[in-house]
């Protein structure tokens, strides 16, 4: 029983991590580790390739950009940014989630 609820969160984060990094990306822009620990400190659990297949597909699809920056301490860091089209998904992406917390929300009431 408790490897198949693991399984189910499992299954849940990965289903919402695309819309948590738009999130995060929407306050601020980051690189990927600043991503990971921002997704890891709200108990997401997230690695490194799990990521960025996911930071390669919203590129590809014109929600996110990225810069490159020196760092003083090894190589240079690509930024992640979201465009509008990506502001335009989370808006889009906001409203289907606060539909499917009503659905839920009625559903357990």
């Amino acid at each position: 029983m408790e490897s198949n609820i693991d399984n189910v969160r499992a299954q849940m984060r990965k289903g919402m991590l695309e819309y948590c990094i738009l999130c995060i990306l929407a306050k601020r822009e980051a690189y990927a580790s600043a991503i990971i620990d921002e997704l890891k400190a709200a108990n997401l659990i997230v690695v490194e390739g799990t990521l960025y297949p996911l930071l390669i597909r919203q590129k590809n699809q014109g929600l996110l950009t990225y810069r490159w920056e020196e760092s003083t301490q090894g190589p240079p860091r690509k930024y992640y940014c979201i465009t509008d089209k990506g502001r335009e998904q989370l808006g889009d992406m906001d409203t289907a989630w606060q539909e499917m917390e009503t659905a839920i929300n009625t559903l357990r009431g």
